[in-house]
């Protein structure tokens, strides 16, 4: 049986990684796209391909050739976009931040359960054999307690992708939501704990042009085995790389160059052995987001990063913004 998917939303992430991951499944095809701009999506579909464009998103979820959607639409229509989709029978990879809070996030859940389809969040960071072999040589006591690690994630956002990321805090702008949200769901990830409490400071550093718009964000979450995570992101460093370290009572791991999309550096594994590298696979993530996506929809497995997977790392960054707003520290809850 083949998948036809619905694209809700023309964006580039749809265009540079989706596309091609959708196209890279020989029993994967794409019908039709949805842009709230109809010339942007009649241009969005001839430029990729696309046989046909839908002029709402009742006309795209009303197409029987469709079985599930891509969302990556502006943050706050992800919740009533998903809604609809759940209603019309069809299965949702939605674009991280799940939603704009938690009350939304757990309406989606709900709706997605109760139609029977599957609701998956693309955190695709999870998906890096570099960020899975972190899990393992965790898991099998490499570094012994892991006790701190520290995320360095600050990039320089591209002028194309500025726009509502830099000036509009009721679409979620802001670094938090758009990649604070992506670290603490790989930390997640790597330590199988969840982040439990949270201290920020948020930082305009001359990129957001509102007031309500971090573009910078430095925080410090306490993770239920007690480790603490220092978690550094920006917009607006052009310099500094990316990559995380793990540090446990045995050993420490390091791994650069991974929060990307591009080729990883080799982990390096520091213990009373000396050093150890590992240089693990590389495949595309959003291939095996897909992969992954479309074996929980045949019912073979779950989706490499579910809805409560998405309401988690949501409210991990809610809390890291509410703390930064309050100056305290702020403890994080998901019923």
């Amino acid at each position: 049986m083949g998948i036809g998917f619905g694209l809700i939303g023309a964006s580039s992430i749809a265009r540079d990684t989706m596309i091609p991951a959708i196209r890279s499944h020989a029993d994967c095809s794409i019908i039709s796209v949805y842009s709230s701009d109809e010339n942007r999506g009649r241009l969005f579909a001839a430029e990729n391909n696309i046989p046909q464009v839908a002029l709402s998103v009742d006309e795209l979820l009303a197409n029987p050739e469709i079985d599930a959607v891509y969302i990556s639409t502006t943050n706050e229509l992800h919740h009533r976009q998903t809604l609809a989709a759940a209603q019309a029978g069809k299965h949702v990879l939605c674009e991280k931040p799940l939603a704009m809070n938690l009350n939304e996030s757990q309406q989606m859940i709900k709706a997605c359960q109760r139609a029977g389809v599957v609701l998956a969040t693309n955190h695709h960071l999870r998906m890096s054999a570099g960020i899975r072999k972190l899990r393992e040589l965790i898991a099998n006591g490499a570094i012994g307690t892991p006790l701190a690690a520290s995320v360095f994630h600050a990039v320089y956002l591209p002028e194309n992708l500025q726009g509502w990321r830099i000036d509009n805090p009721e679409a979620g702008g802001g670094v938090v939501l758009d990649i604070v949200v992506h670290d603490i769901d790989t930390l997640r990830f790597i330590l199988a704990a969840e982040p439990v409490e949270v201290t920020s400071l948020s930082q305009r550093g001359g990129m957001a042009t509102d007031d309500a718009v971090e573009d910078g964000n430095m925080a410090v979450f306490r993770f239920s085995n007690n480790l603490l995570a220092q978690i550094h992101t920006a917009f607006t460093i052009k310099y500094a790389g990316d990559g995380i370290e793990i540090h446990g009572s045995q050993g420490s791991l390091k791994l650069n160059n991974v929060l990307g999309r591009a080729k990883s550096e080799p982990i390096i594994l520091t213990n009373a052995d000396g050093e150890q590298l590992y240089d693990p696979e590389q495949y595309s993530l959003d291939d095996r987001t897909i992969k992954l996506f479309v074996d929980a929809i045949r019912g073979h497995s779950s989706p490499g990063a579910t809805g409560e997977d998405g309401e988690r790392s949501l409210a991990a960054a809610l809390c890291c913004l509410e703390s930064a707003r309050s100056g305290r520290s702020i403890t994080i809850e998901v019923q």
